[in-house]
């Protein structure tokens, strides 16, 4: 696996972050109110490109590896995969799979008491996606709302999927031994956290988080790990969202 220098981890961390706060920032604000109950909404669909984005970062950054690598056709499906460990875990034994699955357990209720945890700062005033979705306003708006709903389960799929875990886990992470040696999971983590320049007062949960995410990941050589983790809260999101809507 090529290993990126410290100068490259952070040029990749920059073009995820920065275009997430211009679109927190600068697009939100432009394209809704911030008084407005429902900015929530606006702040959460703005925010779904840039989700999108990093995933296409994340392919693009693979695609001109393989450019420039020996071209040998068989198995250019798996060596893809390969590539962003998008593979079973696997132990220092060999063994793949099976048991392994077991050890995301632990993790997911780490994960479930992070989120119950005072470890965030109060977020402004119409920033908050989750208190929004507490408030009788948001059983009012997404009554019915069939494209937000479409929009919320694509948002959620960006988040956990083929955007921020595909990136820091499953390009970041593999990449990131030879500039931070053994302690990569730990920098992956806080740069997890530190990337959320979009939603700033969240940034000492999302370090946690951030590790929660990057220790399996790193220690069964799976973005699944990670994936599935982050995942958690994408399917509690999407359950209350379908509850709105269907009414």
């Amino acid at each position: 696996m090529r290993q990126y220098r410290r100068r490259t981890v952070l040029a990749i961390w920059a073009a995820a972050a920065a275009p997430m706060a211009v679109l927190a920032w600068v697009v939100a604000p432009a394209v809704g109110s911030p008084s407005s109950p429902r900015y929530p909404l606006t702040l959460f669909a703005v925010e779904v490109a840039g989700l999108l984005w990093q995933g296409v970062l994340a392919f693009a950054l693979v695609a001109w590896e393989r450019c420039h690598a020996p071209a040998s056709r068989p198995g250019e499906d798996r060596r893809l995969r390969e590539a962003l460990w998008l593979r079973a875990p696997v132990d220092r034994t060999g063994r793949r799979g099976g048991r392994l699955w077991w050890w995301l357990v632990p993790f997911l209720v780490g994960y479930g008491v992070l989120q119950v945890l005072p470890v965030e700062l109060p977020a402004p005033s119409g920033h908050s996606f989750g208190e929004f979705l507490g408030s009788d306003e948001a059983r009012e708006a997404l009554r019915g709302a069939w494209g937000m709903l479409a929009l919320v389960v694509l948002g959620q799929l960006a988040n956990t999927v083929v955007g921020e875990e595909l990136l820091f886990r499953g390009l970041l992470l593999p990449r990131m031994s030879g500039a931070f040696g053994r302690a990569d999971w730990v920098a992956n983590g806080v740069l997890f956290g530190l990337y959320h320049v979009h939603m700033p007062w969240s940034i000492p949960g999302a370090v946690i988080a951030g590790l929660l995410f990057a220790y399996p990941t790193r220690r069964f050589q799976s973005a699944w790990m990670g994936i599935a983790i982050h995942s958690a809260q994408s399917v509690l999101v999407v359950a209350v969202v379908a509850r709105f809507v269907i009414g």
